[in-house]
């Protein structure tokens, strides 16, 4: 078998036809998926029913939308009442506790320890522990030895702790 090349114009002349039958089989599936589109929109939605014309249903969109308008500017300024209502409200209410005054409940009287007394000023955090009492007493022990001293000669006490055996004593008492 010998086999003949096909010629150049052939191959163009087949080549233009394949392309004229796939062109021709695109369009037809175009056709078809919108026929199909729109068998499928018919049973999935129905169409509307609307009662009257056209012109009928955009000039009652008019009037709802006029109505919906002048209900927003009632809503409006209501809402501008209303606040300023509260606002006198409050104000009316902080006249009242300034004309009425505000109770202050009597005072009782607490026996606290120092410590407690400290405690509560200075906060749980700090500790501060002092017995305020035993510090008195040693202040009133302290001058009583001290008015003992000053009772005798002056002269006497300086020439004391004047000396080194003064001096240890002076330290020896405190």
């Amino acid at each position: 078998m010998s086999e003949k090349k096909m010629s150049s114009s052939r191959k163009h002349h087949l080549k233009s036809v394949m392309l004229q039958i796939a062109k021709d089989l695109l369009e037809a599936e175009a056709i078809e998926a919108v026929e199909e589109k729109k068998r499928y929109m018919d049973e999935s939605c129905p169409a509307l029913d609307l009662p009257g014309s056209l012109v009928e249903l955009q000039e009652m969109c008019k009037t709802i939308h006029h109505q919906l308008d002048k209900v927003d500017e009632e809503r409006y300024d209501l809402a501008g009442k209303v606040g300023k209502c509260d606002k006198e409200i409050d104000d009316l209410r902080i006249k009242v506790v300034e004309i009425q005054g505000i109770k202050k409940p009597a005072l009782k009287k607490v026996r606290m320890s120092a410590d407690a007394m400290l405690q509560a000023l200075l906060g749980s955090k700090h500790k501060v522990t002092m017995d305020l009492r035993s510090n008195l007493k040693q202040v009133k022990k302290e001058v009583k030895e001290d008015d003992k001293d000053t009772v005798g000669d002056w002269r006497k006490n300086i020439d004391d702790k004047a000396g080194m055996d003064g001096r240890k004593k002076m330290f020896e008492a405190a």
